[in-house]
């Protein structure tokens, strides 16, 4: 039996994929299992498994079949120190950012995407897209060891950068 907070997890991660599946006619689904089959100490495994097979297993979503680019991590917590943007240092966003870099690909769209109970859901992908994306409402952050992040509201960011998204990722 999994534990209520691994329970939560998935369930966000499948709320995610069926929404990216609503928003692109394309199937997108959780990973199995999810959590670093490829990535941290696992990065050895790609040396083993084909361009499928490590698409599959990057980040917590497997993405439709046209989305060769891109890279999901989902996380689902009670709490997040909002307040400490200013600061320009948060480490458990550090955590997740290096978590979501550390199995991508030179040219994958990286996207974390956050919910925090009673506080909302969130997106922050790497601030070198800045040029092509539609924001508004939005966070610079600094990652202490992997650069620039933008942060932004998850609906608002679907609403107005999925064509983008699409377009990069089946490039």
């Amino acid at each position: 039996m999994p534990s209520k907070s691994k329970a939560k997890g998935s369930s966000w991660e499948r709320d995610v994929a069926k929404h990216l599946t609503e928003l692109y006619n394309e199937s997108f689904t959780r990973v199995p299992n999810s959590g670093a089959y490829i990535g941290g100490k696992n990065a050895g495994r790609k040396e083993f498994l084909h361009e499928g097979q490590i698409r599959s297993f990057k980040g917590d979503i497997i993405p439709g079949q046209s989305f060769n680019k891109l890279n999901i991590e989902c996380k689902f917590y009670a709490d997040f120190p909002f307040h400490q943007l200013f600061q320009n240092h948060i480490k458990i966003l550090d955590k997740w950012i290096e978590q979501i870099v550390e199995s991508a690909d030179k040219d994958d769209f990286n996207i974390l995407i956050m919910k925090f109970n009673r506080l909302g859901k969130f997106i922050a992908v790497q601030a070198h897209h800045r040029d092509h994306l539609l924001l508004s409402r939005h966070f610079n952050y600094g990652s202490s060891t992997q650069d620039h992040w933008i942060i932004m509201d998850y609906d608002q960011f679907w609403d107005t950068n999925a064509d983008y998204v699409k377009q990069y990722c089946s490039a």
